[in-house]
């Protein structure tokens, strides 16, 4: 590779490319180059290659509104999925400017740095500048990858995907190197599970803000202004080990959201699961590591039976592999289960679908290890011999997923040890492939390179292998599985979690926030150890606060694997339990609104949790880093994340009414109220305008009932309250034939001077699809507080009742 170091100047370039050439290159001498890609109208693209020419695999990321990549990777230069909107190039003073209908870029032709304007509110802001000195790598240092941005002292960066301490990331650094860190600390351990180089910088001033996507499988860091060097004023920047500079800007002025929404786009349209993944999953080390685990299994079963604790999932934790203390991908332990179809059927004589752990690495005692070694199906080092990393209680070797070869294997093994018992879908565990010698050698797809390069890619080629093991089984099913960890790109396959998270309150706290990172970084579908994967067992208070808190989260399941070798259960404590169990029923009544959130996001790229400061980017107090967050649109959730408290203070947005979920109690917005927080009763409100559908229908474990109705908030004056769900069978592959509805509900009212002042208009649109099931009748929840008279614009009212505060409307539906 060509030297160039020791520049006394930054190269200046020239424009090299013709006019309304998509990209715009500059180039310099010694063979530096910039191409600038125009990809939308406020997405541009910025390739720095120092020595011109890419230096980085191809792009695993880059799917622009569809399901996936080919399986060997993108060309970095393919513009397919893009449409490129009207753009002018201009040459002026010694910049050359590119400007789209909502971005403009300036880039100095010395040194190539770029100055970023958007437009909003019909005038141009600027909300990003390169560093003026050494932006770039153009030879200053190694041969490492560079970018160095000025830092606004009122920035408020937010993303990176699932990192430890405040949702704010400004003041601090992050490193992305998956690793697995076992009972961390969720307020301050670094790095965790993924790789998402993402993040959104948000502008509160002006309400503009944009997002940067780093497109590389490298281990890199993040510096969001914690370090600081008095020769270059205020920055933050970006550094990764190897590959390219190639960073997306993404615009978006309003709200923070709009980047958010754009970046999920870019990268993929996120998967479409089955309902049942929205349920309780039961889960914990301590079942399968038992002599007598089958029957250790069955007794999660009777006491569902007993405590009636509504369940849809197990995840089978990697015990079931066990041969004496070690466990062993895909074998599985006959004396702990001496009949595995008996077993797996006897959950889903219940409805409970089963999840089995799976792990990307072979011991080096593994039954199968010589067959895997010998058709070259592992990560080998350069004499061919298996590359040696600790895993677990013993060395092993990691099987490389760019060897397609490999990746039928895995496949075949999913389906014969799985699948072909009626196990429904893969837990993609201990997937952070810790490589770190740089004499490993990845397959490829026919291109060997240093493993260590692309462990992420590893991580995401293994969960597309079990999803799509899972589609080959049952084309007609959706696949459902889990992934701890994983990359750009992880939302188009699995629902997540944040890993084996530490039992304290802290770890409460923070797992919000963990939350609430990863779903403005584009992965919306995932949750948290319930109660706490690693350490002490939780105590009463902790447990169910924690469940109160889960069950507004799409992933809700109760794992662990405590000190004092006790399972984190349901019923682990009795004085809590009843709590617990109805807490989870309230779960299973919001699993409407839920599932509608879901497809929000698999749809129109919707993130379904949000800070509040997204929502409600101009009021300025939802800038606090509270313990609040909203769960779609409609409902602001206040958990409770300390000890010994029976109130839960919240502060309301500004800008809307706010009505309690419990009393129908409305309170405007712009305040702090303090509302009763009971272990039964989590504090959630609803928004005004807001129409959340729910599941009403009585429920029991094992027998599963269904029966839509909602609840709103209607306008006080004039303005309608619009909402709705989508309705499918929950399973299968038809709705992609047409076979899904939606309801749709209007809550229209009128205001003090209008003809027909005191009346609210409801109009009920009831799902149309061949498989569904009509429903004759729907209840819809208004506040008590909700005195106009009601006129049903699409049925009949039956009954009007009060009961809990709120107004229930019995309406039959005109067919």
């Amino acid at each position: 590779m060509r030297s160039m170091t020791n520049l006394k100047h930054p190269p200046r370039f020239a424009l090299a490319s013709p006019a309304a050439a998509n990209p715009v290159v500059l180039s310099a001498q010694p063979d530096c180059r910039i191409e600038l890609y125009v990809l939308a109208e406020d997405i541009i693209r910025v390739l720095v290659l120092p020595h011109g020419d890419t230096r980085g695999p191809r792009t695993w990321a880059i799917a622009p509104g569809t399901d996936d990549v080919p399986l060997e990777g993108r060309e970095r230069r393919d513009l397919s999925g893009f449409t490129p909107p009207p753009f002018t190039v201009l040459e002026e003073a010694g910049h050359v400017v590119i400007e789209t209908a909502r971005v403009r870029v300036s880039v100095a032709l010395d040194g190539g740095v770029c100055a970023w304007d958007i437009l909003h509110e019909g005038a141009w802001q600027r909300v990003m500048n390169d560093r003026k000195t050494q932006a770039y790598n153009f030879g200053w240092w190694d041969e490492r990858v560079y970018h160095y941005v000025e830092r606004g002292r009122d920035e408020i960066y937010v993303g990176l995907g699932e990192r430890a301490g405040s949702l704010d990331r400004a003041q601090q650094s992050y490193e992305m190197r998956n690793i697995d860190a076992m009972g961390y600390s969720a307020r301050s351990t670094d790095p965790l599970y993924k790789h998402i180089p993402f993040y959104v910088t948000w502008q509160p001033q002006s309400s503009t803000g944009f997002g940067l996507f780093y497109d590389t499988l490298a281990d890199c860091r993040f510096d969001m202004g914690r370090e600081l060097d008095n020769y270059h004023g205020h920055y933050r920047h970006f550094i990764a080990e190897h590959g390219d500079l190639d960073y997306y800007f993404i615009a978006s002025a309003g709200s923070p959201l709009n980047a958010v929404r754009r970046f999920t786009w870019l990268t993929g349209r996120p998967a479409w699961m089955p309902k049942w993944g929205l349920g309780y999953s039961g889960s914990t080390m301590s079942y399968t590591d038992a002599p007598n685990a089958q029957q250790q299994m069955g007794e999660f079963i009777e006491r569902c039976r007993e405590h009636d604790v509504l369940c849809d999932s197990f995840h089978l934790s990697s015990g079931y592999t066990s041969i004496g203390p070690k466990r062993y991908v895909f074998n599985w332990n006959h004396e702990k289960f001496p009949d595995i179809e008996g077993f797996v059927q006897s959950y889903l004589d219940y409805g409970v679908r089963l999840c089995a752990n799976i792990k990307p690495c072979l011991l080096q005692d593994h039954p199968r290890f010589d067959e895997v070694a010998n058709a070259g199906l592992l990560i080998n080092a350069p004499d061919g011999e298996p590359t040696w990393v600790q895993f677990w209680d013993e060395v092993g070797a990691y099987l490389d997923f760019t060897n397609p070869a490999t990746i039928d294997w895995w496949k075949a093994r999913v389906k014969d040890a799985l699948l072909q018992y009626g196990i429904a879908s893969t837990w993609n565990d201990n997937n952070e492939f810790e490589i770190w010698t740089p004499h490993a050698i990845a397959h490829g797809f026919g291109k060997p390179y240093p493993a260590h390069q692309a462990k992420v890619l590893q991580t995401q080629l293994m969960m597309r292998a079990s999803r799509d093991a899972q589609r080959e089984h049952a084309p007609g099913t959706r696949p459902f599985l889990v992934s701890r960890s994983g990359g750009v790109g992880m939302h188009r396959y699995v629902q997540t979690w944040s890993g084996d998270n530490y039992t304290s309150w802290e770890t409460l706290r923070f797992n919000l926030k963990m939350g609430l990172g990863l779903a403005m970084s584009g992965v919306s579908n995932s949750g948290h150890d319930i109660g706490g994967f690693s350490g002490p067992a939780p105590e009463p208070e902790l447990f169910a606060r924690w469940v109160a808190f889960g069950i507004f989260l799409p992933r809700f399941s109760i794992h662990s694997w405590n000190d004092d070798g006790s399972v984190n259960e349901p019923w682990m404590h009795p004085e809590v339990t009843r709590h617990v169990a109805d807490l989870i029923k309230l779960r299973y009544r919001l699993i409407p609104y839920l599932y509608e959130l879901l497809w929000q996001s698999h749809s129109a790229y919707e993130p379904v949790l949000r800070p509040l400061f997204a929502e409600f980017p101009h009021d300025p107090r939802c800038l606090a880093d509270g313990d609040d967050m909203m769960l779609g649109s409609s409902l602001l959730v206040a958990p409770v994340v300390d000890a010994g408290q029976s109130t839960r203070d919240v502060y309301l947005p500004a800008g809307s009414r706010w009505v309690s979920y419990w009393s129908g109690e409305a309170f405007d917005g712009g305040q702090t109220v303090t509302l009763p927080a009971p272990f039964e009763r989590p504090v959630f409100l609803l928004r005004e305008g807001s129409v959340v559908p729910l599941n009403v229908a009585e429920q029991h474990f094992g027998r599963p009932a269904d029966e839509r109705a909602f609840i709103a908030v209607p306008y006080a004056g004039a303005g309608s309250a619009q909402g709705g769900c989508i309705e499918d069978d929950g399973e299968s592959e038809a709705w992609r034939d047409g076979e899904q509805g939606r309801w749709n509900v209007t809550l229209s009212g009128t205001g003090a001077a209008d003809t027909d002042a005191g009346t609210l208009r409801i109009a009920i649109e009831a799902p149309r699809w061949t498989a569904g099931h009509a429903q004759e009748r729907v209840r819809v929840f208004v506040p008590q507080h909700e005195t106009r008279a009601i006129v049903c614009e699409s049925g009949t009212l039956e009954a009007d009742q009060i009961a809990d505060g709120w107004r229930c409307l019995t309406i039959a539906l005109a067919h």
